[in-house]
C-alpha cells in the first residue's frame, strides 16, 4: 500500500505497534489519567491499610491491594481509554485515523496494545508499593489473577468504546467519571459481602464486583473464580456487539 506522497506504508504490524507506541506515550504523559489510574489507586491502598474499617480481618493488606488493583484496571481500561476516546472522536482524530493506511481495526488494535502496557506498568507499580506494606500474595493464585485481570481488561475497555462511541465528548466526561465512583463502591475496592445485604447479589452480578472479587479469591485464596469469569465475559461479550453497531467515528 501507498500513501497519498507515493511513499510506501509501513507493514501492517508496524503501524499498529507505532500507533501503540504513541497512545501509550500519551496515556502516561497525561496528568489526569495518571492520576486516576495510579495516584488514586495508591492513595487508597494506604489509606486502607492504616485505617481500621471497615473490618477486613487481621491480614488487611491482602484484602485491599486486589481491590487496589482491580480499581486501576477500571480506572485505566474504562475510564481513561473513554474520556479520551471521545475527545479524539469529536476533535477529528478517529476519522482523520480511519482514514490512513492505518484504518479503524489498526486504530483500534493499537489503543488495545498501549492500553495493555500502560495497565501492566501501573499494576506492576501498585503491586510492589503493596509488597513493601506487607502484601503477600497466594502463589497458586497468580495464574487465575492474571487470566481474571485480562478479561476484566477486556470487559471494560468493551464498555469504554460503548460509553465513547455514542455520547457527546463532555457526557462522556462526566458519565466515565461517574461509573468510575460507582464501581468502585460496588465490590471492586471492597469485597462484596461488605455491603448491605441488599446490594450484594447485584454487586456480584455487576462487572465491577466480578472483577474485585475475582481478584481477591486468586490472590487471597488461590482460587479460580470462574464465575467471576463468566460474569466479565458476558458484559464484555455484550458490550462489544453493542459498541460495534453503535460506535461513531466522528460526531
Amino acid at each position: 500500500m501507498t500513501t497519498a506522497t507515493g511513499q510506501r506504508a509501513a507493514a501492517r504490524g508496524i503501524r499498529i505497534r507505532r500507533q501503540a507506541s504513541f497512545e501509550a506515550r500519551t496515556m502516561l504523559r497525561n496528568g489526569e489519567q495518571l492520576l486516576v489510574a495510579f495516584i488514586l489507586p495508591a492513595m487508597a491502598m494506604i489509606g486502607l491499610k492504616v485505617a481500621s474499617v471497615p473490618d477486613l480481618g487481621a491480614r488487611r493488606i491482602d484484602v485491599i491491594v486486589p481491590g487496589v488493583l482491580a480499581l486501576a484496571v477500571v480506572s485505566t481500561a474504562f475510564t481513561s481509554q473513554a474520556i479520551a476516546t471521545a475527545f479524539d472522536r469529536r476533535n477529528g482524530v478517529l476519522r482523520l485515523l480511519g482514514t490512513t493506511p492505518l484504518g479503524r481495526d489498526g486504530l483500534l488494535g493499537g489503543k488495545t496494545m498501549a492500553t495493555g502496557f500502560v495497565l501492566a506498568f501501573h499494576l506492576l507499580a501498585l503491586s510492589i508499593l503493596g509488597m513493601a506494606l506487607g502484601w503477600r500474595p497466594e502463589v497458586a493464585g497468580l495464574l487465575p489473577a492474571l487470566i481474571t485481570i485480562v478479561l476484566g481488561a477486556g470487559c471494560f475497555v468493551a464498555l469504554a468504546m460503548l460509553v465513547a462511541g455514542r455520547l457527546r465528548a463532555e457526557a462522556v466526561l462526566a458519565v466515565a467519571n461517574l461509573l468510575w465512583v460507582i464501581f468502585l463502591g460496588l465490590g471492586l475496592l471492597l469485597p462484596t459481602s461488605t455491603l448491605p445485604s441488599a446490594a450484594v447479589g447485584v454487586a456480584r452480578l455487576l462487572p465491577s464486583g466480578a472483577l474485585g472479587d475475582g481478584l481477591r479469591d486468586a490472590f487471597v485464596e488461590g482460587a479460580w473464580p470462574v464465575t467471576s469469569w463468566l460474569v466479565l465475559a458476558i458484559w464484555g461479550g455484550i458490550s462489544a456487539m453493542l459498541a460495534t453497531r453503535i460506535f461513531r467515528w466522528s460526531d
